[in-house]
């Protein structure tokens, strides 16, 4: 496993629509464990490919239950609201208040490409929305309805 180097904004990689993988194999297995590697690294809940580079559709999340991986993931359905303070790896040193779904059900498959399906809310659920809007060129920064001091966060 590596850390690798976390994307910026103003790099136009965050700016672009990820294609989904293709290929479930080691070299797909080695970017999961790196990219779990570099979160964790950077004091982070979730990370997204683009961030580290690759321009594919997976991201991976531990918000203290244990990581998840999520490849190809595909938000079927939200509900209901909830606000919420967030940052981002990508952005360091701004935050702000969100609005994001409390719900989501979210189809995905997992490293060695089986297919399944998650029911997440409150926290898990904003992490799934904030990762997943990364894999469509989307920053948290557009969702934000008040910019917080980090002192604040």
């Amino acid at each position: 496993m590596a850390i690798r180097n976390i994307i910026k904004e103003g790099d136009p990689i965050l700016t672009k629509v990820c294609r989904p993988v293709e290929r479930f194999d080691e070299k797909l297995a080695t970017l999961l464990d790196d990219m779990y590697e570099t979160m964790v690294s950077g004091d982070g809940v979730g990370i997204a490919a683009p961030q580290v580079g690759i321009l594919r559709r997976i991201f991976v999340i531990d918000i203290g239950d244990g990581k998840i991986e999520f490849i190809n993931p595909k938000i079927v359905k939200t509900k209901g609201e909830q606000e919420g303070s967030e940052g981002c790896l990508s952005c360091p040193g701004e935050y702000g208040i969100t609005v994001r779904p409390m719900f989501v059900t979210v189809n995905a498959y997992n490293r060695c490409g089986d297919k399944f399906t998650i029911n997440a809310e409150g926290l898990l659920a904003r992490a799934i929305c904030h990762e997943n809007d990364h894999l469509d060129g989307i920053l948290f920064k557009e969702h934000i309805i008040k910019k917080l001091d980090p002192s604040e966060f």
